[in-house]
Parts: structure tokens; C-alpha cells; sequence
């Protein structure tokens, strides 16, 4: 390495974000960049960020390469430091002799592993010998764990697949070949000399139809992992609860014109759907919880987390922080703001972490009601459906009687391994209770 030459570290990029995944080099090995050129594209769960130069110089050497999980203040590349005046000739050179120079996209690129297909696993399967006791207990790291999640490979089958590491370790390359060769031992059951008992995975072939054929964006690649990730990890029950938002709809009509031009901000039902959730937090912290090993946490905090979709049609969850510690007027503003980056796709990594609890609208999109699944590491998840005029009986002391009404179904999906029937009904009919509260000016 000459003196000039320096280690580019992939930097922090946010407070919880400990890896990225490289997306895409903007630049070649040999290339000259100028200061504040992008030189790398680095995905972190839902925001991919653009890494600069650091200062105007040589790519000499890259240390990984597209689709590769990098811890973050590692060195991703070797670059050496030139002077400007160098930088602008050469790269004034380099545009006469390529007048274009063409963008890899981070949409179609792929991985540099295939993905398995089910018709090689078929003709593989009954070559495939596995002993339940080989790999019972083993370690895997989070590299492997994350390629698994990656690709929906369960702990069962990793268990089947060769290792060539020290002490049976499982390695990255073992996982890759075993995807190259089709994923032989996908649907391998245990080798036994007695009948079979119970439910086996059948070997099926199923006719997917003919059609237009559209590759999935990254980001929704991420949501279907992270939504069967969280199906394969929590299992989920979901209760309903009914709400009366008569007084809560006709305070928010009397009122949403006078709190826009004192405040300046769009009253929505979003900041009022946050308060009473926060509350009922407040009443039952358990639900603001996560599950670590056999250990319960029980957060300090509490982030709100709101499912927004993005005009893709992909979904997003920015996040209220600290809503306990905040008034209707700063929640309007947070949750405007918060939206309006959304859907320019301007939202900080920071603004999608950190959640503890999360609220979906379904109603927004003219459900009745939905069963939302947990996002992890969540508790637990609150689904709001559409709110809607209802002929309702309702009870005085001088008899019954038929009222329109505004009503809204509630439903609560959460973890049963954490979360009780008691405490998840408790505190689903407990924000049904302050959704219904009279409000008074």
C-alpha cells in the first residue's frame, strides 16, 4: 500500500444499524472520483444510503463486492488521495474516451449465488442422508443466519447441509454451494426404518400459471422476508374489539379547521389514534415489549411505529418517538412530516427504527378490519379498520334505543409467546375505551 493510499471504512449510519449490505459501486477498480462523489450504494433493512468520497482520489482496490454483508468500520476498499487538478484532468480524459458510462442498476442486479428451484430439489431428494443428532445444537453465525432468512432456509435444514468449518462450523460458502446444487436436502426427512408418523412435507409440483413475469425491488424482496420471518417466529393470535368513534369523529370535524390555522398542521385520525394507544401502553407496558432469549424486555420507551405505503405500493414504518412525551399539536406535526418524507422517499434510517409498537390503518384503504402480522421485535401490532356509519342500539335509563353511529373495528395481532389472551384483550378494549371518550374543548 503506498503513503497515499488509505482504508474506506463503511461508516455509521444510524444508532442501531451494525452492517449494511453492499448494493452497487459507482466506480471501478482504477476509477478517479472527485470529493463528495458517491462511490458505493449500501442498503440497510428499508433505506439505502450513498456513501461519498471522503476526498478526490484513485479507487484502488475493492474488499467486497455486490450483495455482500459488511460490519459497519470495516474497510470496504482501498483509495488513494490525489490533488485536485489531477482528479479534473483525468477525469475529464476518462469522459472523452467513454462519453457514457453505464449505471449498474441495484434493481436487477443478483446475487451471486442463485436461488434454489424446486424441480432440482425434487430429483435430489431421496440421494439425501441426514442424522438429526449431527448438528442438533450448533452455533450458527449471524452471517449464516441472515443468508437462511435471506433465502428461507430453516434451522432444520441448515442442520442437513455439509460444514467444512472447524469444530462442524457451518461457513458461508458451505450455505452458497449448498443453494448452487439446488437445495438438495430442502425436503429430506430423517432416515428411518420404521413407518413415518405425522404430517411430511410432500414433494409438490405446482402449476404457477403463465403470465407476465415482474421482478420483485429489493425493498419488497425485504418485506416478504421480514414478513416470513416474523410468521416463522412469533406465533400469532389476533383479538377484536369494537369501538364507538361517534364523539371522537364529530370533535375532530367541529375542530380539524381552528387546530390547522393555530398550528399550522393537517389534523388527521393518525396523532389521535397515538394517543390513546400510548395511554393504554402506559396502563399495560408488558404489550411494549420483546422477547431476548428466555429474557422479557420491557421497554423504557415508547416509539410508534406507523405502517405507511409508499406510492410503489410498498410499505414503509416511520416512527413517533417518545409519544408519551408529546401533545396532539407535535404529533400532528410529527406524523405529517413523517409521512410526507415517506412518500418522497426522503426518510433517514433513523426514522424507521427503533419502533416498540406499531399501528396499521387498514381503514385508509377502505377496510373493515385486517390482521396485521408483528413487526419484529415487536410484541405486538394494532390494525385500525374503516370508520363507518352504523345503525346501533344504544342504552338509557328510560329504555333502549337506534342510533346512527360512527364505528370502528380494532384488532390486535400479538406474540402468544409474551402476550396472554388477558393482557392483549385488557389492553385492546382499554384504547377502544379512550378512542371513546367524550372530548372536551
Amino acid at each position: 500500500m503506498s503513503e497515499k493510499a488509505t482504508e474506506f471504512k463503511l461508516p455509521k449510519m444510524g444508532e442501531s444499524i451494525t452492517e449494511g449490505t453492499i448494493l452497487n459501486w459507482m466506480m471501478s477498480e482504477g476509477d478517479i472520483f472527485q470529493e463528495g462523489d458517491i462511490l458505493v450504494e449500501v442498503g440497510t433493512d428499508k433505506v439505502d444510503n450513498e456513501v461519498p468520497a471522503p476526498f478526490s482520489g484513485r479507487l484502488i482496490e475493492k474488499k467486497y463486492q455486490a450483495n455482500e454483508i459488511v460490519k459497519i468500520g470495516e474497510a470496504i476498499a482501498i483509495i488513494e488521495a490525489i490533488d485536485e487538478e489531477e482528479s479534473n484532468s483525468e477525469v475529464k480524459t476518462k469522459k472523452e474516451i467513454k462519453p457514457e458510462v453505464k449505471k449498474a442498476s441495484t434493481t436487477n442486479s443478483q446475487p451471486e449465488k442463485p436461488k434454489s428451484q424446486l424441480s432440482k430439489t425434487s430429483k435430489n431428494v431421496s440421494k439425501v442422508e441426514w442424522k438429526p443428532s449431527d448438528r442438533g445444537n450448533q452455533f450458527y453465525s449471524p452471517l449464516v443466519e441472515k443468508i437462511a432468512r435471506n433465502y428461507h432456509i430453516s434451522y432444520e435444514e441448515l442442520a442437513r447441509i455439509p460444514a467444512s468449518g472447524a469444530n462442524n462450523r457451518l461457513k458461508k460458502s458451505d450455505i452458497f454451494n449448498y443453494i448452487e446444487q439446488g437445495r438438495p436436502a430442502q425436503f429430506a426427512q430423517p432416515e428411518s426404518t420404521q413407518k413415518p408418523s405425522g404430517f411430511q412435507v410432500p414433494d409438490l409440483k405446482f402449476n404457477k400459471g403463465e403470465g407476465k413475469r415482474i421482478e420483485m425491488d429489493r425493498m419488497r424482496q425485504m418485506i416478504a422476508d421480514h414478513m416470513v420471518f416474523s410468521k416463522h417466529t412469533s406465533p400469532h393470535v389476533t383479538a377484536y374489539v369494537e369501538a364507538d368513534l361517534t364523539n371522537l369523529v364529530n370533535w375532530r370535524n367541529k375542530n380539524k379547521v381552528k387546530f390547522q390555522k393555530e398550528n399550522g398542521e393537517k389534523l388527521t385520525f393518525t396523532p389521535l389514534f397515538i394517543q390513546a394507544v400510548t395511554k393504554a401502553i402506559q396502563d399495560f407496558p408488558m404489550i411494549n415489549s420483546s422477547l431476548d432469549g428466555n429474557e422479557i424486555i420491557v421497554k423504557d420507551n415508547i416509539h410508534i411505529g406507523i405502517a405507511t405505503a409508499l406510492p410503489s405500493g410498498n410499505l414503509i414504518v416511520p416512527v413517533v418517538r417518545n409519544s408519551d412525551q408529546k401533545d396532539l399539536k407535535t404529533l400532528a406535526k410529527d406524523v405529517n412530516g413523517l409521512v410526507a418524507k415517506a412518500r418522497d422517499n426522503k426518510l433517514t434510517s433513523e426514522e424507521t427504527k427503533g419502533s416498540t409498537f406499531t399501528i396499521s390503518n387498514v381503514g385508509t384503504f377502505g377496510s373493515l378490519m385486517g390482521t396485521p402480522i408483528i413487526n419484529q421485535p415487536e410484541a405486538a401490532i394494532l390494525a385500525t379498520g374503516i370508520i363507518k356509519k352504523r345503525a346501533e342500539v344504544i342504552e338509557y335509563e328510560d329504555g333502549d334505543k337506534i342510533e346512527i353511529r360512527q364505528m370502528m373495528y380494532l384488532s390486535l395481532s400479538f406474540d402468544h409467546r409474551i402476550v396472554d389472551g388477558f393482557l392483549a384483550g385488557s389492553f385492546l378494549r382499554r384504547i377502544a375505551d379512550y378512542l371513546e371518550e367524550e372530548i372536551k374543548n
